[in-house]
């Protein structure tokens, strides 16, 4: 099948979208075939114009995320599709199922757990026939959290024994009406959630080695090596790592991963606690969550001057018998990283050398070393602590 577009960005007006459409045009090589499609063709061709002369010539597709015949039509005419479309409980499942079916590689931003449990379900079988690589969370989630967790298991002397590994992340910057979207949406159907969970533990082969992988809540508490007060996060980075500790070897035979917010005060910790329990409450109250979107609506996001003081850190502790290992992975401002991910996962699958897999798999898995050194080409730092 021939394929005329190299990437192509779909929702590339939205927030985040547009910020990987910006380090598309910076650093794509000049003969990479792309283009940028979305429901607006006003909006398009007013986001080409602000990135020219770079992408002056980029191709506009006009094209809506529930028309499955013009979506199919798309993958088919692409190597590797780009979803910016959010939240993607709603609007998702048509492209991760055109991708599936035309074998057309396909990257994400989304942290919503429901939505990458149901796409396993419904689209993997097919993308492992047809050779897809569906790789979801290529945004802030999880993106570095989970080459992270693969470059700090690499620092340990021996993948023969258990491995014991936390995330503890610090992030500054604000929050864009598309994410604020989902994850009240994600809160909203814990339920549903926890069922389609279930779901996919029930239909997903272990590993054929007998090895074991898994996430781990923590307690709140206090982390002495760190000197951080830990928040156990709700997010979907916890499950992304697990994974890919499940289909690679390197991470030992019994590998455990807990994703927390590493807080320097404990009245701090106190009131994030508070602060979480009133968002779950809320978000299950139709008229306040609707209420609430409309206070930051999708397509609104943090200003250029709060992302160019804004940072992320995390660090990352791994166990393993006598063997503590301490690496740190950091950089720019969680939205323009995931703008630069999202973009530079693309590239890696359309350009770079990456390991023969298919169906709904990892970045570590899928694009690993290769990723990593994209991300630090653009200003991401992966560095040892203490080993």
């Amino acid at each position: 099948m021939t394929r005329d577009l190299d990437v192509v960005l779909v929702g590339a007006t939205g927030f985040t979208g547009a910020l990987a459409a910006e380090h598309l045009a910076r650093t794509a090589p000049a003969d990479l075939r792309w283009a940028l499609a979305g429901r607006s063709l006003d909006r398009l061709t007013a986001l080409r114009d602000r990135l020219a002369p770079q992408a002056a010539d980029v191709e506009l597709v006009v094209v809506d995320s529930h028309d499955a015949a013009a979506l199919r039509a798309l993958a088919e005419r692409s190597r590797v599709v780009i979803a910016a479309v959010g939240p993607y409980l709603e609007h998702g499942d048509p492209l991760v199922a055109a991708c599936a079916e035309a074998g057309t590689d396909y990257v994400d931003l989304t942290g919503e757990p429901e939505f990458v449990d149901r796409t396993y379900l419904r689209h993997h079988a097919t993308a492992v026939a047809s050779g897809a690589r569906l790789v979801h969370a290529c945004g802030f989630d999880s993106v570095p959290h989970d080459l992270g967790a693969l470059f700090t298991v690499r620092q340990l002397p021996s993948a023969d024994r258990p491995v014991r590994l936390r995330g503890v992340v610090r992030a500054e910057g604000s929050v864009s009406g598309g994410t604020f979207a989902s994850l009240l949406g994600v809160a909203s159907r814990i339920p549903q959630m926890r069922a389609a969970a279930r779901e996919r533990a029930a239909a997903e082969p272990a590993p054929a080695d007998g090895r074991q992988a898994r996430p781990v809540t923590l307690r709140p508490g206090r982390d002495e090596l760190l000197g951080y007060w830990l928040l156990p996060l709700p997010a979907i980075d916890q499950e992304i790592v697990a994974r890919s500790g499940a289909a690679l070897a390197e991470y030992g035979p019994d590998f455990s991963y807990s994703h927390v917010a590493g807080i320097r005060h404990a009245p701090v910790l106190v009131g994030a606690l508070a602060g979480i329990g009133v968002a779950l409450g809320a978000a299950q109250i139709g008229p306040v969550r609707r209420f609430l979107i409309r206070r930051l609506p999708s397509g609104a996001g943090p200003s250029d001057e709060v992302r160019g003081r804004s940072t992320f850190t995390v660090d990352f502790v791994a166990e393993s018998g006598p063997d503590v290992v301490h690496t740190r992975v950091s950089g720019m401002d969680p939205y323009d990283l995931s703008g630069i991910a999202l973009a530079e996962s693309a590239l890696c699958l359309a350009l770079d050398e990456n390991p023969p897999t298919a169906g709904q798999v990892t970045t570590a898995q899928a694009m690993g070393t290769a990723l990593t050194a994209r991300l630090e080409r653009a200003g991401v730092r992966f560095e040892v602590v203490r080993s």
